[in-house]
């Protein structure tokens, strides 16, 4: 069964101390090595994030980057990415994209496999042309003050500051489909808040029978991408007041008869959470997985459901 991540959870296994410990529950964790290590000489980009902090980045060749963020240095390197360029290492995720004549980045926390993100930690950007060096000193004059203006994400919505919570959110069962004994099934968060909030990553998902207990025998998968766009990475989805966003549960209605199945348990209900929450939803939903297990999406926006083009 798919484990609920919380913030906390994600940085007790990332920095291994308790996060009751922790000064600051967004610090992410430090090099792998527990030292800190120089950045190199490369020129450094500075980002302006939401919070109010700056992040210092340096890119010394395509395969890596080197990122100071509150007094501390990471070292990632580049991992394949849908869009943008996309940095991993010591726990966090530096992603950047190029959106209306800037630079856009977010640092976020991953999850302790360092394959998906858990939770944002800083939303950043600075302007893509910045002035060159003076030939004659080698020094650079200093840049602009990005414009931190809240991007427009698809649909008008604005960035929000605070993740999406449980009690705002409200979960129903959408479309699906079916072929060749797989089934698959969108469920949509509505945000009945009064306030925008954002969601970013795979929710918590647990399964329970007709008597409201635990049906043990179903793990939950986390499964990139979704039915029309496979393979694509988790990223933030912001929910103005009513907007909805989505994730997909998919899974197989023919026994493992290999395994020994014979039958396939009975499903009445699908409890969620929001990334970084604990507070669950639920939602009545019958069905019968197979095989031990069920894949879940990360959560996505409206556009993210129809075919790519």
């Amino acid at each position: 069964m798919l484990h609920r991540l919380t913030v906390c959870v994600a940085i007790t296994a990332l920095i291994g101390v308790s996060a009751c410990q922790q000064a600051s529950p967004d610090q992410p964790a430090p090099s792998s090595d527990g030292q800190a290590q120089a950045p190199s000489e490369a020129l450094a980009v500075r980002y302006a994030c939401g919070s109010g902090v700056t992040i210092e980045a340096r890119y010394p060749n395509k395969t890596s980057a080197q990122m100071t963020y509150k007094g501390q240095d990471y070292v990632l390197r580049n991992v394949q990415a849908a869009s943008g360029a996309r940095y991993i290492g010591s726990g966090v995720e530096w992603w950047t994209t190029s959106r209306d004549g800037r630079e856009v980045a977010t640092l976020s926390l991953l999850s302790p496999n360092e394959e998906v993100a858990v939770s944002v930690l800083e939303q950043c950007a600075r302007p893509l042309t910045a002035p060159a060096p003076d030939l004659t000193t080698g020094i650079t004059p200093p840049q602009p003050k990005p414009d931190l203006k809240p991007i427009p994400a698809q649909g008008g919505v604005l960035p929000a500051s605070a993740p999406c919570k449980g009690p705002q959110l409200k979960m129903a069962v959408e479309d699906g489909d079916a072929g060749a004994g797989n089934r698959v099934r969108n469920f949509s968060l509505q945000n009945v808040g009064t306030n925008a909030c954002t969601l970013t990553g795979y929710p918590g998902v647990n399964l329970l029978d007709g008597r409201g207990q635990a049906v043990n025998s179903v793990r939950a998968d986390q499964s990139p991408g979704s039915y029309f766009r496979q393979g694509q990475a988790p990223t933030p989805v912001d929910l103005a007041p009513q907007a909805k966003a989505y994730f997909e549960v998919a899974w197989n209605v023919i026994p493992n008869e290999a395994a020994g199945q014979k039958t396939c348990p009975n499903v009445a209900t699908v409890r969620a959470t929001a990334p970084g929450d604990t507070a669950a939803i639920s939602q009545s939903f019958a069905f019968q997985p197979c095989g031990g297990k069920i894949r879940v999406s990360p959560i996505r926006s409206a556009s993210a459901l129809q075919p790519a083009t």
